[in-house]
């Protein structure tokens, strides 16, 4: 990774001495209505559900009985550490009658009840018990057990596959060539500085444009990311289904001008590797950003947003808490006040004239890469 990494910033440091940028072949035009027609968003959510996805880090249950609960896609789900040190999946729905047995986000229990009838089952999905059981007659509780969901974890990451999903799909040769990628992050270490989950009145695909968009900086930024991310010269590496970005820092380009020495120049990058269809990875010198983006599942004006600062444990100090702080606070204002509200704008408009087209540049790339994949998947469907 580090001789990519030098390759990498060969090739940025001659599109900043050239004023170029990596170039996909053509523009493309995207249809206003694949971010506002509904029938669309039901294709799309039949892609979704044919993807592994990426449920939790694994760091969010260490050790056995901890747990986490999740929506995905409109499936509850219970995520549990077993005893062995595996993780299990299950569906968060009590198979008496279909309450959750576990109402909280997170924690650590031997076993689960569920609220309702105070039905209880251990940390392998197993039925542990039923009150007043002699009253449902024969009742063989082997066939009651909570309903398991296909799971592997992975590079740090618990991810599910839901029954759409082709089963004979490894994650390995899902991933492809961005399996490497994300084994060198080593997520498997850190554990969650910061968790955030914000509902949004934007269409997914907006979110996740702007989170890999690398000529909006200086402009909507102007004052905040904008001052530290160059615009407009970036490399994009194509992983097949995936994608990784990679842009300058600003003092790069400036140290370039002014002819100084430069000491490792991978550390004056910046990228995001775009796992389909949903997941973005940012790396930072502390922490690692990790987005995933959920459409809303009837409402194609909605989305879901889960953002998580990881960070190594070990080397957690309170300097280094600081500036882990200091980027979100960079990264809240980046988002919340400028990102978001710029893609509420744009849903505003696509909904008014559903029938114009939205024009993605052969010098955007990084954006383009989503749509085209979709409309590939979307071949895939028929």
């Amino acid at each position: 990774m580090k001789i990519e990494l030098d390759t990498i910033y060969r090739r940025i440091v001659d599109h900043l001495e050239n004023g170029t940028t990596d170039m996909a072949a053509d523009s493309i035009e995207v249809p206003a209505a694949h971010f506002t027609d509904a029938d669309h968003l039901a294709r799309e959510l039949e892609v979704f559900r044919r993807q592994p996805l990426a449920a939790a880090t694994s760091m969010e249950v260490p050790e056995p009985g901890s747990f986490v609960t999740r929506d995905i896609l409109g499936v509850p789900l219970l995520i549990v550490r077993q005893k062995d040190g595996s993780v299990g999946v299950f569906r968060n729905m009590c198979r008496h009658r279909g309450g959750k047995v576990e109402q909280g986000e997170k924690g650590k229990k031997p076993f689960f009840v569920c609220a309702y009838h105070g039905w209880s089952f251990k940390g392998d999905g197993s039925l542990r018990g039923v009150p007043f059981e002699e009253q449902y007659g024969t009742l063989d509780k082997g066939c009651r057990n909570l309903f398991s969901v296909e799971t592997e974890e992975r590079h740090g990451l618990i991810w599910i596959k839901l029954p759409q999903a082709p089963q004979d799909l490894s994650l390995a040769d899902y991933l492809g060539e961005a399996d490497e990628r994300l084994a060198a992050y080593d997520i498997d270490r850190l554990t969650v500085f910061m968790d955030q989950k914000i509902d949004l009145d934007i269409n997914w695909k907006l979110v996740m444009d702007g989170a890999i968009d690398v000529l909006h900086p200086q402009f909507l930024h102007a004052e905040g990311v904008g001052k530290l991310i160059q615009t407009g010269a970036a490399v994009w590496l194509d992983l097949g289904r995936h994608g990784q970005s990679y842009s300058a820092r600003k003092r790069l380009a400036r140290k370039l001008k002014a002819g100084e020495p430069i000491d490792k120049g991978f550390r004056y990058l910046t990228g995001n590797l775009m796992i389909f269809p949903n997941m973005s990875v940012i790396p930072t010198p502390d922490h690692i950003e990790h987005w995933t983006v959920w459409p809303h599942l009837t409402d194609p004006g909605k989305c879901h947003v889960h953002i998580r600062f990881l960070t190594d444990p070990a080397k957690l100090t309170d300097e280094v808490a600081a500036r882990i702080n200091r980027s979100w606070d960079i990264l809240r204002q980046a988002a919340t006040e400028e990102d978001f509200p710029m893609e509420e704008m744009i849903q505003a408009n696509a909904a008014a004239l559903p029938t114009t087209d939205f024009l993605y540049g052969a010098n955007e790339v990084p954006t383009q890469h989503l749509h085209l994949q979709m409309a590939r998947e979307f071949e895939a469907l028929t």
